[in-house]
């Protein structure tokens, strides 16, 4: 973790045992510090992160993981899942991310998943360990770029889980 910006835009403690993410991108080319201070500095934005991860691939908590961000819009999900925006290297339509920002979100779920020991299943529904906002909400994010990425981070972060060396990729666009 590159900075620590808390937000008190959270739900208090979970009520249940952390054993999923849900992927969200920012919609902007931020540093996590920068978007972990607008989720705390805007009080009209009623949203916030347990993680923010910058283009740069610098890495920002905004919610303590033991508590519940607003993240999903579904109070059960946030409530078992750690939540990260990812920056975006390039706008509409892609969405891209850049590799450092790849990078920093396959090492920061390769971390949580050791500490909260499970592994990461992208069914394509709200019923895997790795979910995106649109499983939960009328929205597009986390973009096209991630979306068609999540088996992609699924492997690389289960690879590296079970003992293999995994270089850093840059996913395709």
């Amino acid at each position: 973790i590159d900075s620590v910006v808390l937000t008190p835009k959270h739900s208090g403690k979970r009520t249940e045992k952390v054993q999923a993410f849900v992927i969200h991108h920012m919609t902007a080319k931020w540093t996590g510090k920068r978007c972990a201070e607008y989720f705390r500095d805007t009080p009209s934005r009623q949203a916030s992160a347990n993680y923010c991860i910058g283009y740069d691939g610098d890495v920002a908590l905004n919610v303590e993981e033991e508590n519940r961000a607003w993240t999903s819009s579904n109070y059960y999900n946030d409530c078992q899942a750690i939540t990260i925006e990812v920056a975006n290297e390039t706008c509409a339509p892609n969405w891209t991310i850049s590799t450092k920002a790849w990078n920093a979100l396959v090492n920061l779920c390769v971390d949580i998943c050791k500490r909260y020991r499970f592994r990461l299943n992208y069914t394509g529904n709200a019923n895997g360990s790795l979910t995106e906002h649109r499983m939960f909400a009328s929205t597009s994010c986390p973009g096209p770029f991630l979306h068609d990425n999540m088996n992609q981070l699924a492997k690389e972060v289960n690879a590296r889980l079970d003992g293999q060396t995994v270089a850093p990729t840059q996913p395709s666009a």
